[in-house]
């Protein structure tokens, strides 16, 4: 187990934090401009088709997709919007877009030719789903394209999709299509056909931007001050997403980026002053602040340093104290037993399809099924780490009942010293519709619909029973 970086504040660490208030402002300070790059959107196309190929053709994820590419490094902001835009379009309607391609492609491009494929979709997802001049569209698609004749075919059938766009629409059952086979079932199966039409619905919309405060910051107040609303959680959510360092508050440490389904976890375990808390898998780091900002003797531990460095830096722009852990969280150990437990533990995330739009199309259920015993370790070395009169919160941001509910099952039929302890709806007033009969918590996609959604995520709460 390697210690992570110390918490001690350097000159350097100063510098760069005063670098930041420069650049971005003060509170009430408007950011300081520079001046922008000329708009380039050939090669936020470019840029856009690329990604595509690296998350579908080779599994990355959109992030990396995204940013590890030369063509992005070179965009201007307003450009890998742009570009990010088009991707996440593409995979959110990958099922419409390949359904119309099918109809119009009479065969599909392969060998040195297959990229023609991923140019074709970022073509449709333009002229289908977004506001782009169907002439911008379908030139730039050809101009992407190499060799006459492939140029010809790319050409013909996108000016076919700009001319067919109503009918090829109204004949589609954009539910069913904007899913893989088995994942469609696996949810139709656990919520039923109509929910799942409704998450897949929920997760084809652009989500919001959830901000979670600091204690002695006023999330009405902070509504008002940056055009949000106050949820019931109590996060404050801006209805479109926006340039994070440039929001007031930002810099000051007021607030972090934090989903409101991603609060939820650390609610359940009530008052943490001055209680040790082991929070494993602990990058991002939301739940971390959460729980250093409610007095908690916090310990993180991720197995990634680079994850676990940006977490750190989180902590200093909030001024929050935690130690870090860098070590795999299935042989972590204490020296002695801890208040409570907190693991967000890894799973194939598919309730955050509506800001990680890739999931859906890089997981498989052989994957989840391998999934499973990883969680099944964190769970057993997790319960280790807990004092009786303990509590130990499980969660994980996917959908499937395999990683979620039926995980604590199994793991409760194996240890009799442990029990659910139950989530009362004066826990979480506003909340209520997310409590399980078993007294879990299971938010989905479509809930709030209209307040925007949240992310799909699963919580238990279990409590470790002094012996008799």
């Amino acid at each position: 187990m390697d210690k992570a970086p110390p918490r001690k504040r350097s000159q350097a660490d100063t510098d760069a934090q005063d670098a930041r208030l420069k650049r971005f402002g003060t509170a009430g300070d408007k950011p300081l401009l520079r001046k922008s790059k000329p708009s380039d959107q050939a090669s936020a196309r470019r840029a856009a088709q690329r990604a595509l190929h690296l998350i579908l053709d080779r599994q990355v994820a959109l992030e990396e997709a995204l940013s590890g590419s030369a063509e992005w490094q070179k965009l201007s902001p307003r450009d890998r919007a742009f570009a990010r835009l088009l991707v996440a379009t593409a995979l959110r309607r990958l099922g419409q877009i390949d359904d119309a391609l099918g109809q119009l492609v009479q065969k599909r491009p392969e060998g040195r030719d297959a990229y023609v494929w991923q140019v074709l979709r970022i073509g449709a997802a333009q002229l289908l789903f977004l506001d782009v001049p169907a002439h911008a569209a379908v030139d730039q698609a050809a101009t992407m394209t190499r060799g006459a004749g492939m140029k010809a075919m790319v050409n013909a059938v996108l000016r076919k999709i700009a001319g067919q766009r109503h009918e090829l629409l109204r004949a589609q059952d954009p539910g069913k299509l904007n899913l893989p086979e088995w994942l469609w079932r696996s949810w139709c199966d656990a919520y039923g056909e109509e929910q799942a039409r409704a998450i897949v619905q929920a997760q084809m919309e652009e989500p919001p931007l959830d901000l979670t405060m600091v204690a002695d910051a006023d999330p009405v107040v902070w509504a008002e001050r940056l055009g949000g609303r106050v949820l019931p959680n109590g996060s404050v959510r801006l209805a479109k997403a926006k340039r994070v360092p440039t929001l007031e508050g930002f810099a000051q440490g007021v607030w972090w980026v934090q989903d409101a389904a991603a609060t939820l976890p650390v609610k359940l375990l009530g008052g943490l002053q001055g209680k040790r808390v082991i929070d494993l898998a602990a990058a991002p780091g939301g739940k971390t602040l959460q729980l250093a900002a409610a007095g908690a003797e916090v310990t993180a531990v991720d197995q990634s340093r680079e994850r676990l460095e940006r977490l750190f830096e989180n902590l200093e722009r909030m001024s929050l104290s935690a130690d870090t852990e860098v070590a795999d969280a299935r042989h972590y150990r204490v020296k002695e037993p801890v208040d409570a437990v907190l693991l967000d533990t890894p799973c194939s995330a598919t309730g955050t399809a509506r800001r990680h739009p890739d999931v859906v199309w890089n997981k498989s259920a052989e994957a989840i099924a391998s999934l499973t015993q990883v969680q099944d370790a964190l769970l057993k070395n997790a319960a280790a780490m807990v004092k009786p009169g303990g509590m130990l919160i499980y969660a994980c941001c996917s959908l499937q009942p395999e990683e979620g509910a039926k995980r604590i099952d199994a793991f409760l039929r194996r240890r009799a010293a442990w029990s659910r302890e139950p989530v009362r709806p004066s826990e979480l007033p506003g909340c209520t519709e997310f409590i399980t009969e078993d007294g879990d918590l299971r938010t989905l996609p479509c809930h709030w619909p209209g307040a925007g959604g949240i992310d799909g995520f699963y919580v238990a709460r279990l409590v470790h029973r002094p012996a008799a």
